[in-house]
């Protein structure tokens, strides 16, 4: 018997036999989790900007940032810029790109929307059509190693076997992707970007966020290709030919699966800094803005889409969604602004921005990142990194030492190539930042 369990037998009687019933179970003691993230003042003392300032001036001017350092510090309860460093300049965003197609995907397609993945019937018999529907969280694994709460490829098996006539034998998977047009990889994109451990060809149709393998970092060459070969295996016919196709018109469906929703969606994009996610994302925010689902149609619809916002895109310029390109442009203003925005509730919807956040050394993309001081880490700082060759960022929302809540951005896009000094850098900001009185 299994300790800390125990059983009862209820009596019996001649024509019954005993029941045995749980009567209750015992779980071991455990010591009380302990705070992640810090804490917040309602009448919390705001900094002084001058303190502030004259505590970052030499931070800001480090070595490892290079000359070309655009920063901002927002007050959220107040509104008030604390810190104004050339932030309406445009600059290399990097992943800060990242939080731009989050507000966007969230303000647009909404937080509790879903991405829907189907199969239909294809044109003769025994052939099924993978309709891509722009999620690739589609899993191969039950459940997903990478994208929690995302739908499988196997419940979509079992869907198609169920809804197929007794017998039909499946001879063939096609996958229509025709939901994405253009190019698969962004102008400004490097040579050895897609496929990469980062990145991806940009398809409507891929598995596990395009990786090669579930749960690992290589990203795949072929999505499409990888998703029609997965379904094959769920149905228990792996040598089934797999080809890019189109679904024919009015076909019947015989299975659909959704994802998690978007707000989740945009949490995992944000913590992870997943590329081929966030360029998913933006190409729904332009098919819901009845633009083309394109690099340049995201682009577009992603700009507007915060200017619908109320939020000021003076100085944007995109290539993509996922700030992978280097030709991308984003005031660090604007990346204050949202941030602000997402933490004061003037953006309605946009809470799952700040959720997303990684927190510096807890989770994400800064889970091995932060200052040593136990009173401000982990917890006080969450940020969005942005990392680039020459470009290094970090934008989010920070704790001071005295409880007020901070919006802050920092972008270096003219830093020497070390890039592990530039991170240190500008943890460095983010730690002066947490451990701020300033008054």
């Amino acid at each position: 018997m299994a300790a800390g369990v125990w059983f009862v037998v209820a009596p019996g009687t001649d024509d019954a036999a005993p029941e045995v019933a749980a009567a209750e179970a015992r779980l071991p003691d455990v010591e009380a989790a302990g705070p992640v993230l810090a804490a917040l003042s309602s009448e919390a003392p705001a900094p002084d900007p001058g303190v502030l300032a004259d505590g970052l001036a030499p931070l800001l001017a480090a070595p490892a940032l290079g000359s070309g350092v655009e920063a901002r510090v927002v007050d959220v309860a107040s509104g008030e810029v604390l810190l104004d460093q050339g932030s309406d300049d445009p600059s290399t965003p990097a992943s800060t790109a990242k939080l731009l197609t989050a507000v966007a995907a969230l303000t647009t397609l909404g937080p509790d929307a879903t991405l829907e993945t189907r199969v239909v019937a294809g044109a003769t018999p025994g052939e099924v059509v993978l309709v891509g529907g722009g999620d690739p969280t589609l899993s191969r694994t039950v459940p997903s190693l990478t994208y929690p709460g995302a739908p499988t490829v196997a419940d979509l098996a079992a869907q198609v076997r169920s809804s197929l006539p007794v017998g039909t034998e499946v001879t063939r998977v096609v996958v229509d992707d025709s939901l994405f047009e253009g190019p698969r990889t962004a102008p400004g994109w490097g040579p050895g970007d897609a496929p990469s451990t980062y990145a991806a060809p940009i398809t409507a149709a891929a598995v596990d966020g395009a990786r090669v393998r579930p749960g690992e970092l290589p990203r795949s060459g072929q999505p499409g290709i990888d998703a029609g070969t997965a379904l094959a295996v769920a149905l228990g016919v792996p040598d089934a030919p797999v080809a890019l196709g189109e679904a024919p018109e009015g076909a019947e469906t015989l299975g659909t699966v959704e994802s998690a929703p978007v707000a989740r969606l945009v949490e995992q994009t944000l913590s992870q800094s997943d590329n081929v996610l966030a360029e998913a994302l933006a190409r729904h925010v332009a098919l819901a803005a009845d633009l083309p689902a394109s690099f340049a149609g995201a682009a577009q619809a992603v700009a507007e889409a915060l200017e619908g916002a109320g939020l000021d895109v003076t100085g944007v310029s995109l290539s993509d969604g996922s700030g992978l390109s280097a030709d991308d442009r984003v005031p660090v203003s604007l990346l204050t602004e949202l941030l602000t925005g997402a933490a004061d509730g003037s953006l309605p919807g946009a809470s799952a921005v700040l959720s997303g956040l990684p927190v510096a050394g807890y989770d994400g993309t800064l889970a091995d990142r932060g200052d040593e001081d136990p009173q401000t880490a982990p917890g006080a700082v969450r940020a969005k990194t942005g990392t680039l060759l020459g470009v290094h960022g970090l934008a989010g929302t920070v704790v001071t030492a005295d409880g007020r809540l901070l919006s802050f951005a920092v972008v270096a896009d003219g830093a020497p190539a070390n890039g592990l000094a530039a991170e240190e850098a500008l943890d460095d900001v983010a730690a002066a930042l947490a451990a701020c009185g300033c008054r």
